[in-house]
């Protein structure tokens, strides 16, 4: 499984150990920003990773800012991703198991302790099929039709 990972400059330390978790499970993986601390803006990097994801080079993305909230926002406006924000272990198993998400979102604000288990369950578990089949696809349609409001 290859991996795209990207954050803010609100993410450097959480990203640095997310890339450990990665390298230790033997994961492939690409890092496509943000490398300092310097202010950068979280959608150039939601979206470089999100791309990457939705064009097929990557099964799998992390995406780390502040709260993980507009990271969350930006890469589901990428046609085809749903994306999730994982804040614990069963809302990234859920994320997976019913919605199929394939891009995690984690808050650098929360710490580094529920990482590793929030990682090894978005990274472990399948899809589930069955009932959410008809509820992605219905999602897939909204995203198709591009509603707006008058």
């Amino acid at each position: 499984m290859r991996i795209a990972i990207g954050g803010d400059h609100r993410a450097c330390k959480l990203k640095e150990l997310v890339i450990r978790i990665l390298e230790e499970h033997g994961y492939g993986y690409h890092d496509f920003g943000c490398y300092g601390e310097e202010a950068v803006d979280y959608p150039d990097i939601g979206v470089k990773v999100a791309g990457a994801v939705a064009g097929g080079d990557y099964d799998r993305g992390i995406l780390i800012c502040g709260t993980g909230i507009g990271m969350c926002i930006t890469a589901n406006k990428v046609k085809g991703i749903r994306a999730a924000q994982c804040y614990n272990a069963f809302t990234a198993k859920r994320a997976r198991q019913h919605n199929d998400a394939q891009i995690c979102c984690l808050s650098a604000e929360q710490g580094k302790a529920r990482v590793p288990s929030i990682l090894e369950v978005f990274l472990t578990t399948e899809f589930e099929g069955g009932r959410h089949v008809a509820r992605l696809n219905k999602i897939k349609e909204i995203e198709e039709k591009q509603y707006k409001c008058d």
